[in-house]
């Protein structure tokens, strides 16, 4: 079967974001959840008593160790994040709990979709492309982040949501663009990625996607969301397009994948 061109985005900072103080206090919320559940945790015999402030402390050393797999382009789930901070204090496991946790957080933070998103993602599924969703998601399970994505509609338009916790892969390994689009029914050379950060467009360039595009709409992070998730300096010859409004990104992709203009850097 002929396969078919394709754009795949980002979520966070890219289709939905929190403003920073609604980050920060999200990003919070991850951590009490954390120490809830570590608190709650069956104490193995011998082990040490320890603070909630340790508990903490924990928690976080295992979560930048995530993030670090994940600029490395391997992932480490909430779950297994939860597991290594329990063993690491000697104390039994409870992933399933601080799961169900993180999915009560999630339910209970008022994110925001991005100006324009929806009408973007139809735009350019009404030019015949495939639509898919590639999210790094090292701090909450995916299945939540779909939970709140489907009643804002967004299942109208994505065809495939690939949730890196669901994958043995985050970006920028290209394994986890390869997978997406063969949902899309799509192949690199027939594809581009949108997306706001370091780890979209060199995954996009590991993967020999036809076009990368950074988006710079919704950079205002929370000094917190961006300490943790420190990633390497974009280099400029990793940008083919740079975008502040979602809806640039469609005749862009009209020029690339229905005219066939060649893509060359717009620097």
């Amino acid at each position: 079967m002929p396969s078919r061109p394709a754009v795949t985005f980002d979520l966070w900072h890219t289709l939905v974001y929190l403003e920073p103080q609604g980050e920060a206090a999200y990003l919070a919320g991850q951590y009490d959840a954390a120490v809830r559940v570590l608190q709650d945790s069956r104490v193995e015999p011998g082990a040490p008593t320890v603070t909630p402030e340790q508990l903490r402390a924990a928690y976080d050393a295992e979560l930048r160790l995530a993030v670090a797999e994940s600029h490395a382009g391997r992932s480490v789930t909430p779950g297994e994040q939860i597991t290594r901070a329990a063993r690491a204090l000697r104390r039994v496991p409870n992933p399933v709990a601080f799961e169900e946790a993180l999915g009560r957080l999630v339910r209970a933070t008022p994110f925001q979709t991005a100006p324009h998103a929806l009408e973007t993602l139809q735009a350019v599924r009404r030019l015949g492309l495939g639509v898919g969703i590639v999210s790094n998601t090292v701090g909450e399970p995916g299945r939540f982040i779909l939970e709140m994505l489907r009643p804002r509609g967004f299942d109208r338009s994505v065809e495939v949501f690939t949730f890196s916790d669901e994958q043995p892969w985050t970006k920028p390994a290209p394994e986890i663009f390869f997978r997406t689009l063969d949902g899309l029914g799509s192949t690199p050379r027939q594809a581009a990625h949108v997306g706001d950060g370091w780890a979209d467009l060199e995954g996009a360039r590991r993967a020999g996607l036809k076009g990368r595009v950074l988006f710079t709409g919704l950079q205002a992070y929370a000094p917190e969301y961006r300490a943790l998730n420190y990633a390497p300096k974009i280099d400029p010859a990793l940008i083919q397009r740079e975008i502040a409004d979602l809806r640039e990104i469609v005749p862009i992709v009209e020029s690339w994948f229905v005219d066939g203009t060649p893509v060359t850097p717009s620097k």
